[in-house]
């Protein structure tokens, strides 16, 4: 009998622990018709609520159900890579808890890679229904960005919701990199893939931990860990306002030559804009590389991504 291997990564998510479990838990018949058993490995990433308790509640009921919880907050990647770490199963799935991964979609996943011979299914949403606008267009250019930056399949919309081979499964763990960005990880590896579309789920209960602004810097690390072109447009950026720089020293000597300047206060109000213009050039530039090492100093301090306070 097959072993799959369903990853939960939680957090503040009480509302939801038992919706989920049930919504899975329908999945049990044609588990069994698969010769396929389970297991549910719910991460918990340092919640405030009562999420470890009702992980509790559901292992004392199913010993399918475990726990790994966190000393703190360490981030979705983080409980994501645990997950995999702990994995034992042949297959292995990640899901969200809130429902929005519907469990439904199971059955068709692993048909995929049990009989059409597939390594990995990810899934993807073909609209962004409840999310605002603003929040929408940027999730749509930061995928057009990203993909023009990197040679890693990074799909529009696309989903943590994937099940995996165990060779998918040990080439991500094999990736113990500090600073993750999971959807560019998964591209990265390659091996066959299948995309299965669906329709924007909203939450079942609960709010969001995403903001916008969260969001925002998970694209930057997103971009950073998978592509060096910000370095690269910060030197042509350098070369660029060299070479301007150059012509406006010829053009100003030609000029003082030619005509002259009576007046040396004409032309002061431009100057200090340029001035002001090329310094925050150069500061944007010198950022970008300041991003850059920072990634590389927390990669070489090689902390533990995660540490685990308690595990059932």
């Amino acid at each position: 009998m097959k072993l799959l291997s369903a990853i939960v990564p939680c957090f503040n998510e009480q509302e939801n622990i038992f919706d989920f479990y049930d919504e899975f838990i329908k999945n049990e018949a044609f588990f069994k018709s698969s010769d396929v058993d389970f297991e549910l490995i719910f991460v918990d990433d340092g919640s405030k609520d009562e999420t470890v308790s009702r992980v509790k509640e559901l292992n004392e009921k199913d010993k399918r159900v475990h726990l790994i919880s966190f000393s703190r907050n360490f981030g979705k990647e983080s409980a994501m890579y645990a997950g995999l770490n702990a994995s034992k199963g042949d297959y292995v799935v990640i899901m969200d808890c809130d429902l929005q991964d519907p469990p439904a979609l199971l059955p068709e996943m692993l048909k995929a890679i049990t009989e059409e011979g597939y390594d990995s299914v990810a899934t993807r949403r073909v609209n962004r229904k409840g999310e605002p606008p603003i929040r929408s267009f940027f999730a749509r250019q930061f995928y057009k960005i990203i993909n023009k930056m990197t040679k890693a399949e990074i799909v529009d919309g696309a989903r943590d919701y994937r099940l995996m081979t165990r060779d998918f499964v040990n080439a991500i763990l094999s990736m113990g990199e500090y600073n993750r960005f999971s959807k560019g990880i998964f591209g990265w590896v390659g091996f066959k893939n299948k995309w299965l579309e669906f329709e924007n789920i909203e939450r079942k209960k609960g709010e969001t931990k995403w903001s916008f602004w969260k969001l925002f810097a998970y694209a930057i690390d997103g971009i950073m860990a998978f592509s060096t072109a910000p370095l690269a447009m910060a030197s042509f950026l350098g070369v660029f306002f060299c070479i301007v720089a150059f012509l406006f020293i010829i053009i100003v000597m030609v000029r003082q030559w030619t005509v002259g300047d009576p007046n040396n206060t004409v032309g002061w109000a431009s100057m200090v804009c340029i001035i002001l213009f090329v310094s925050g050039v150069q500061l944007f530039c010198v950022g970008i590389v300041g991003q850059y090492l920072s990634k590389t100093y927390l990669e070489v301090k090689n902390r533990p991504l995660y540490i685990v306070k308690e595990e059932l």
